[in-house]
């Protein structure tokens, strides 16, 4: 289902979730909602030393993982320091808890918006995606992306507007974007990550790669 293209540093795991019901009619609990706070108790917590090693993975290709490109994960914890993280989907919502706290930027693609076949590699020069529903484009050119049959459809920046879950999704891939840098920490995300949505009510599916 998904190929991946030699990277010296890159550390990814993927894995797909089925969820019961459409997101639409799965609003998150007010428990995992608590969890979106640097102060909520969790299995992992973020330094300066692991947005480093998440900024260096992403400079390899040539990327600058600076300013508004900067990483996913990043912009979360300005966005609760800022009071603007709030509630989506559960899909949406657990991934920017587990996000938040380990320091490591998540890809969230629904799978019946994108077609395979699936391959993760760096985006040559020139390439780019609409990320919003304003019709923003992100320059992708040298940095990591998701790739599915149409192009470039998600990174550790941000994911494009046409693989977004919405309120009918029920599948999901998701992409722990981890970094050899820092041993066994995608390990403990990805665990955490698929705990959190099958204590939720989904099932998840490892990926092969």
């Amino acid at each position: 289902m998904l190929t991946i293209d030699p990277h010296p540093l890159l550390d990814l795991r993927a894995f797909v979730t089925t969820f019961p019901r459409p997101l639409g009619e799965m609003p998150s609990p007010a428990e995992l909602v608590a969890l979106l706070s640097l102060e909520a108790p969790a299995p992992l917590h973020s330094d300066d030393a692991v947005r480093e090693a998440v900024r260096h993975l992403l400079r390899q290709g040539g990327f600058k993982p600076t300013g508004r490109s900067k990483p996913a994960s990043e912009y979360l914890i300005r966005a609760v320091g800022e009071g603007k993280l709030t509630s989506i989907n559960v899909a949406v919502d657990v991934c920017n808890v587990v996000s938040l706290h380990s320091g490591l930027p998540i890809s969230v693609a629904d799978l019946d918006k994108s077609r395979e076949p699936f391959r993760v590699g760096v985006a040559p020069a020139g390439s780019s995606y609409v990320f919003n529903a304003s019709g923003q484009t992100i320059d992708v050119g040298g940095l990591l992306c998701l790739f599915d049959a149409d192009g470039p459809c998600a990174n550790a920046v941000k994911d494009a507007q046409r693989t977004k879950t919405g309120e009918s999704t029920r599948r999901t891939l998701s992409l722990v974007w981890g970094t050899v840098a820092l041993p066994g920490r995608v390990a403990e995300a990805e665990a955490w990550y698929r705990a959190l949505l099958e204590r939720h009510g989904a099932a998840t599916e490892s990926v092969s790669v």
